[in-house]
C-alpha cells in the first residue's frame, strides 16, 4: 500500500470522528484564520465571540460518551450546580476577566470553532501573540492534564493562569480580577447563588472548570459506527480506522496500549517529541537556558516561558527538566481533530494531510 493511499485513510477516519462539530454548527467548517481576519492592527485583541447556541453544555446521553469517566472527573470539592455552570459560562465569555477589558476566555475558545482560534499560536491583550496553539476544551474534563505540557493537574488549575498571563488577559494576579469582579452587581448576585459567598479566586476558576466540564462532544458518526451501525461511516473511512490502528501506526500515541482500540479520546494521555519546532530552535541551549532561569516547581514562571519565549519548544520538559522530555508535547485528543486545526502546539501544520505528511 502506498504513503499516499495510507494518509487517504487516515484523513478520513478523522474527519469520521470530527465531523460531529461540523454537522451542529449549521453552515460552513471555518478554516484557520487568515492574515486578512487576524487583529485589524498591532495592538489589538481579537474580537470575543457571542455566546450562541454552540456554547450551551452537553448532555452526557450521547452516544459512544463514557459517562461514567465523566461524572468520575467532577472533583468531590466542586460539585456540578446549574447556578455554577451558568457563573462559569457567563464568566467564560466576559472580557472583563481580562486587565483592560478585551480578551475573555472565549478569545481562545471559540463554540463556532470547537472551542479553538483557528490561529497557530492565541492572540491576548494589546495583540500579543503566545507560543503555543489554543488547543479545545471539549471533551477536557477527561484530560489527565491541562495544557500541551501538562503544567496544570486540573482544569481549576488551569483556569488561573490564562487570567494573570501577561500575553493572555494580562491582570497581575488573579486577586486583581476578582477585585474587578467583586464591583460588578451581577457577579455579587451571581456568587451568592453558586457559593453563598462573595466572589473570591478559588471559587471564580470552579466555576470556569465546573460549565468547562459540561462541554462534551461525542456522538459522532464514528461512534455510531463503533456502536453497531457499519453503515455510520464509509469503506474508505473503515480502511482508514484499520490502518490508524495497523500499519500507519497512529495507536502508538492515539490509544492507551498497542493492542487496545481507543474509541473515545484517542490518546495515551502521554507526552512524545514528534519533531516539531526543534529544527528550528537550539534545543540544547534553550534547555540549558530554562534548568538555569525557570524552576519546576515554580508554575507561573513556566506558564510564562511557555507561552511567551523561545523556551515553549522545550514543553514537558520546562516542568520536569527530564532529558527524555525535551521538546516533547502533550497527545492531542482527535475528537473534532476535523474543525480545530492548525495543528500542534505550535500550529505549524495547517491541514490534516500536512499532520499525516510529518
Amino acid at each position: 500500500m502506498t504513503t499516499s493511499r495510507v494518509a487517504w485513510g487516515l484523513l478520513l477516519v478523522a474527519a469520521a470522528s470530527g465531523a460531529v462539530l461540523a454537522l451542529g454548527c449549521g453552515g460552513p467548517v471555518p478554516g484557520p484564520v487568515s492574515e486578512e481576519q487576524a487583529p485589524e492592527a498591532a495592538g489589538t485583541a481579537p474580537p470575543v465571540p457571542k455566546m450562541g447556541p454552540l456554547a450551551a453544555g452537553r448532555s452526557l446521553r450521547q452516544v459512544g460518551l463514557p459517562a461514567e469517566l465523566a461524572r468520575a472527573a467532577v472533583p468531590a470539592d466542586n460539585p456540578q450546580t446549574p447556578e455554577k455552570i451558568a457563573l462559569g459560562q457567563k464568566l467564560f465569555f466576559d472580557p472583563r476577566l481580562s486587565a483592560d477589558g478585551t480578551v475573555a476566555c472565549a478569545t481562545c475558545h471559540d463554540p463556532a470553532r470547537a472551542f479553538t482560534d483557528g490561529r497557530p499560536a492565541s492572540v491576548g491583550i494589546h495583540g500579543r501573540a503566545g507560543q503555543r496553539n489554543a488547543p479545545t476544551v471539549l471533551n477536557a474534563l477527561y484530560n489527565k492534564a491541562q495544557f500541551w505540557d501538562g503544567r496544570a493537574r486540573t482544569l481549576e488549575d488551569q483556569a488561573a493562569f490564562p487570567i494573570f498571563n501577561p500575553v493572555e488577559m494580562g491582570q497581575p494576579t488573579l486577586d486583581a480580577a476578582v477585585d474587578k469582579l467583586a464591583g460588578i452587581e451581577e457577579y455579587s448576585r451571581a456568587s451568592q447563588q453558586a457559593f453563598g459567598r462573595p466572589v473570591n479566586g478559588t471559587d471564580l476558576v470552579r466555576a470556569l472548570a465546573a460549565y468547562e466540564r459540561t462541554l462534551v462532544s461525542l456522538d459522532s458518526p464514528f461512534d455510531h459506527f463503533i456502536a453497531g451501525d457499519r453503515n455510520a461511516i464509509d469503506e474508505s473511512a473503515r480502511r482508514g480506522w484499520e490502518l490508524f490502528n495497523t500499519k500507519a501506526r497512529c495507536n502508538k500515541c492515539h490509544a492507551l496500549t498497542d493492542t487496545e482500540r481507543e474509541v473515545a479520546n484517542f490518546t495515551d494521555f502521554d507526552y512524545h517529541n514528534i519533531g516539531i519546532g526543534i529544527i528550528r530552535h537550539n534545543v540544547v541551549a534553550l534547555a540549558a537556558q530554562a534548568e538555569r532561569d525557570v524552576a519546576s516547581g515554580n508554575l507561573k514562571a513556566v506558564d510564562q516561558a511557555a507561552t511567551g519565549t523561545d523556551l515553549s519548544v522545550l514543553g514537558r520538559f520546562l516542568i520536569t527538566k527530564k532529558e527524555a522530555d525535551t521538546a516533547a508535547f502533550k497527545t492531542p485528543n482527535l475528537r473534532n481533530v476535523l474543525v480545530t486545526g492548525p495543528y500542534f502546539h505550535d500550529g505549524s501544520q495547517e491541514t490534516l494531510w500536512d499532520v499525516v505528511d510529518h
